[in-house]
């Protein structure tokens, strides 16, 4: 009986002892530990099979240098913030397999064409607003863009929520606000806003789609996120004006680096 009773205590004991967190956790709580370890698996991702490559403290070093942060490979408040702020849902360094090397649209036309809308806004206001999107990038390169009512176009807008019928789900309000896919074919171009979001036009409080789109066209253009904070590029949301802002140099220089510049 002894004996029994003895060996249900120990059989307990692993489960009723909290784990130590490892030093990259830096002090903080579990929850937040968790919450970061989702995070940089998301975002800092590699096709490595190295373990040092793949190691969390790697993955915090990447993202300390990403946004010229004191690199210790520990998590600190600095880290805990950023990670909380709503941001684009492509990943800031990854061997991405729809992003091959320097992708991009070899026609000089590209099409797009809305497939789905958001209850936020008129369609009327996010046709316009996606147009003045893709007006922001063209104007600084030798592209056009031709809108498509039905079929297929090279580069498919939507609003959805949860899975939406890529390997990316959307994750409710706040955190990811939407993605875009590499040129390229089948999902490669694509555009996907979580309706899950407040969007808005900038005349009322939400999510701003003009500086949405603008930021995951440029993923469909073939951009990839910048580490300057005045960058429409930048993965973070709402670092610049919202109300007036416009491309930075380090978007031009980027976007013209893929296509060329446009002759006036």
């Amino acid at each position: 009986m002894q004996l029994t009773l003895l060996c249900a205590a120990v059989c307990l004991l692993p489960s009723s002892l909290a784990l130590p967190l490892p030093r990259e956790a830096g002090g903080m709580s579990k929850p937040q530990w968790e919450q970061a370890q989702d995070y940089l698996k998301r975002f800092y991702s590699y096709d490595s099979q190295t373990k040092i490559a793949n190691s969390l403290e790697a993955k915090l070093k990447e993202m300390e240098k990403f946004f010229g942060l004191p690199i210790t490979g520990v998590l600190s408040p600095r880290i805990i913030e950023i990670m909380q702020k709503p941001r684009c849902g492509v990943p800031d360094i990854a061997e991405y397999s729809l992003f091959p090397e320097n992708p991009k649209w070899t026609s000089k036309i590209v099409t797009y064409r809305i497939v789905s809308y958001t209850r936020d806004l008129s369609s009327f206001a996010v046709n316009r607003l996606v147009e003045k999107a893709l007006n922001m990038w063209s104007k600084e390169i030798p592209l056009r863009f031709k809108k498509l009512r039905w079929g297929i176009a090279d580069i498919m807008i939507g609003f959805a929520r949860g899975a939406h019928g890529d390997p990316y789900p959307f994750d409710g309000p706040g955190n990811t606000l939407a993605h875009a896919f590499a040129p390229g074919p089948g999902l490669g171009g694509d555009a996907h806003f979580d309706e899950d979001e407040r969007w808005t036009d900038g005349s009322s409080i939400g999510i701003n789609f003009l500086y949405a789109a603008t930021h995951e066209l440029g993923h469909s253009l073939g951009m990839g996120h910048s580490t300057d904070p005045n960058a429409v590029m930048y993965p973070v949301y709402g670092s610049g004006d919202l109300q007036n802002f416009k491309l930075s140099r380090d978007d031009i220089e980027g976007i013209q680096k893929l296509y060329g510049k446009r002759n006036h």
